[in-house]
């Protein structure tokens, strides 16, 4: 099982809980900032002619000299005893000549940049901040307004707007009920959006959950495991391929199984095959060895005679033990050519004619007409239709026959070997290509071979691009067949 803090669904709800975080502080920043510039836009414009009307007052207080006691007088008479306000007058380069601010305070400044005074004389959009005498960095929005002051024009008259007695709008703000109720609002988002989320994120997960479960019931050797996942987004995908991957991996173990049991039963068969025919030329051998002065000349020579025939019998199935291995390596490449395979079956038949004859077996060539050239390696071809023609004969009662039937197709040119001999069983028939495979109610080791032509038949046949079919009934015959390219197929 895994942990919480190890799952997928916690990891992607926390990830998700952060998201959300952030977008609602970012959120709740903008909205501060955006009441803030909302509120010195507002107070700005609605005092914007507040510094004209405050200069028009103390124009008789400022001719001569700075009368600060008439001013004072007259701030208090205009702006009552909650004055939120400063105000300064300036000289036409921003000098500050005077200042009617608050008890306690104290400059920072003794000059005040005016290009914002003049735009905002200019009658530009607002908010416009500009310089607070009281700070050496802060900016506050303001009003101003040109005034003569002591002989001098060019002078300004300076208010700014929300003075130092008051907090700041930010403050002002932390206390209002619409920053509270938003801050409350947020929070209560950020609790649904974190529970919704990690419910809706494991519900999601779920199937990850259910894929890596079979995964490592897989991994534990319960190789039947197999994901139920289903749609087509990424994880059915995924579920899918694992699906595909794991019966791979079952049919590729069942191959190395397969393999095995081949390689014992190769070893078995090979030493058993090798065994008789050794033993039997070991033992014929011994006794000529043995009784050299008593055999005669004619049972020395049939022990000799024997003794060839298992040796010929043994050189046989090493080469075809070699054939088949190199085949199985993909070291056979065909030479392919183009060639009358009418003129090859005319070759075979009469090749195998007189053997067709000793065994009391009628071999028969069906001419369908004219049969088309075909593209292949004649010598490997030769090679199949000499070992399918051979087995008919051996195992076609006295009297029967074989037939070779080749015949024109739309795949290519298809041969057929055919004989009325016994049959296979029906059982039989999935083996009879496996190396080894011998049909041991008709066909006995005394009349049969090594078991390996129709292995190496097979394969030949399967490097041409065909493949070897069978279709045998008992007591009615058996019929081999393949198909091979015809010469204008290879051409185009």
């Amino acid at each position: 099982m895994f942990s919480l803090s190890h799952s997928f669904s916690a990891r992607l709800s926390a990830l998700f809980l952060v998201l959300i975080l952030g977008l609602g502080v970012s959120l709740t920043v903008l909205t501060i900032q955006s009441m803030v510039m909302f509120n010195e836009e507002t107070e700005q414009k609605l005092n914007r002619t507040l510094a004209h009307q405050m200069a028009m007052e103390f124009a008789p207080f400022v001719q001569d000299s700075v009368d600060h006691e008439s001013i004072e007088e007259r701030i208090a008479y205009l702006t009552g005893i909650n004055r939120r306000i400063e105000i300064y007058l300036l000289g036409g380069d921003g000098m500050i000549k005077a200042s009617f601010i608050h008890e306690g305070q104290e400059l920072k400044r003794d000059r005040i940049d005016t290009a914002p005074l003049e735009d905002f004389v200019a009658g530009k959009e607002v908010p416009i901040a500009g310089d607070d005498p009281l700070s050496p960095d802060r900016r506050k929005p303001f009003s101003a307004s040109r005034i003569s002051m002591m002989g001098m024009d060019g002078c300004w008259l300076y208010v700014i707007l929300g003075g130092q007695e008051v907090e700041s709008t930010a403050g002002m703000l932390r206390n209002s009920y619409i920053f509270k109720t938003t801050l409350r609002g947020l929070l209560l988002i950020l609790l649904v959006a974190a529970i919704v989320g990690f419910v809706l994120f494991y519900w999601m997960t779920g199937r990850l959950r259910s894929l890596s479960h079979t995964i490592q019931e897989f991994r534990r050797g319960k190789t039947a495991a197999r994901s139920r996942v289903s749609g087509q987004d990424e994880i059915g995908v995924l579920g899918q391929n694992f699906n595909e991957m794991a019966d791979t991996i079952v049919a590729n173990m069942e191959d190395l199984r397969n393999t095995d049991r081949l390689r014992r039963e190769l070893i078995a068969n090979v030493s058993h095959d090798l065994r008789s025919p050794l033993s039997t030329i070991q033992g014929y051998l011994e006794t000529a060895l043995m009784k050299q002065d008593e055999l005669s000349r004619d049972q020395l020579r049939e022990y000799l005679d024997i003794g060839l025939k298992n040796t010929s019998s043994l050189n046989g199935l090493v080469s075809q033990l070699f054939e088949l291995s190199k085949l199985d390596a993909k070291q056979v490449e065909p030479e392919m050519e183009h060639f009358n395979l009418a003129e090859l079956l005319q070759d075979l038949v009469m090749q195998f004619g007189e053997r067709a004859r000793q065994a009391g077996v009628e071999l028969e060539l069906e001419h369908p007409g004219e049969l088309d050239a075909v593209y292949a390696d004649i010598g490997l071809v030769e090679r199949v239709l000499g070992n399918l023609i051979d087995n008919a004969i051996k195992y076609t009662p006295e009297g029967g026959k074989v037939f070779v039937k080749p015949a024109n197709t739309v795949e290519g040119v298809r041969i057929e070997v055919r004989d009325t001999g016994s049959g296979i069983p029906e059982e039989d028939l999935p083996h009879i290509f496996e190396r080894f495979y011998r049909v041991e109610k008709s066909r006995g080791r005394g009349r049969g071979g090594a078991g390996l032509g129709l292995s190496i038949c097979k394969k030949i046949v399967e490097l041409h691009g065909s493949a070897l079919s069978v279709e045998s009934r008992p007591s009615e015959g058996t019929a081999f067949g393949f198909t091979l390219p015809r010469a204008t197929m290879a051409s185009a």
